[in-house]
């Protein structure tokens, strides 16, 4: 009875504690810092982008204080947004504007390309527009060029892939390879699907990590990859001083549920190296 007992408290206690563990990977994010280098850049300097990505219309903290807070702690020198800001299911965009407000007003170079989310939305022309209202630089098959302290950077995007609303080739109109070029892309499946692509760095987010992880296991399933996906976070090399990073993101779709798989923002540094 009493090895029966212990068992019993034993796996009460494992469940809570996995309880509160899902429970704070879901509702408490982290900020996830990142830092590739490239002779494109002048030696000795760096460029910074706050990323955040599939948010689904999740608030962390009242009026999202808490992730305000940290995004404008990290100074970056541009804010991009790739992809699923709001949620296929969200029929109130007052929240979700109100933060983008705050991050217009927070830094002025913000950028967003769409994700899956955004197209299965009822309000996704509304969204559209509101974001182009507020600032926000929408670069679905669209590129431009930001310069800071004598660097120039190339910023192309895409519209998302897993709904096949993407134009690489528009994207990169007549972007050439003198200058460090980044593209935003959702998906991260576009790697999959073109060869090639001319781009130093691509960011994306999409497969939520597999949004539930076991240990030895890795994620159980991600979007457009299915089950024991291989490439779910974090950064891949896709050819040699060309990068592909996925962000596992902020918020959750189908299950509310984050497990071994905190939320999180990625604050990415580019060095320039000789």
């Amino acid at each position: 009875m009493k090895k029966m007992s212990f068992a019993i408290a034993a796996f009460i206690a494992f469940v809570i504690a996995c309880c509160a563990k899902i429970y704070r990977e879901t509702h408490y994010f982290k900020l996830k810092r990142v830092t590739f280098n490239s002779s494109k850049l002048p030696a000795g300097s760096s460029f910074t982008i706050l990323q955040m990505t599939d948010l689904h219309n999740h608030n962390f903290g009242s009026n999202n204080e808490t992730l305000i807070h940290t995004i404008k702690s990290s100074n970056a020198d541009i804010i991009v947004l790739t992809g699923d800001v709001i949620d296929r299911t969200t029929k109130n965009l007052k929240y979700v504007f109100s933060l983008i407000d705050e991050l217009t007003a927070i830094n002025q170079n913000v950028f967003f390309v769409s994700g899956n989310h955004e197209w299965a939305n009822a309000l996704s022309e509304e969204f559209f527009n509101g974001l182009h209202e507020r600032g926000v630089i929408i670069l679905d098959n669209q590129n431009t060029q930001i310069t800071k302290d004598m660097m120039t950077l190339h910023i192309a995007g895409v519209g998302d892939a897993s709904t096949e609303h993407e134009d690489l080739h528009q994207a990169f109109h007549q972007i050439g390879d003198d200058y460090y070029t980044i593209l935003l892309s959702h998906s991260p499946d576009i790697t999959e699907t073109y060869y090639a692509i001319p781009a130093d760095l691509i960011l994306s987010g999409h497969t939520h990590g597999g949004q539930v992880r076991f240990p030895f296991i890795g994620a159980l399933v991600a979007p457009g990859q299915g089950f024991f996906p291989k490439r779910t976070k974090g950064t891949y090399t896709i050819e040699p001083n060309r990068y592909l990073y996925i962000d596992s993101g902020l918020g959750t779709t189908r299950l509310p549920v984050r497990f071994l798989n905190q939320s999180q923002l990625s604050l990415i540094t580019i060095v320039g190296s000789k």
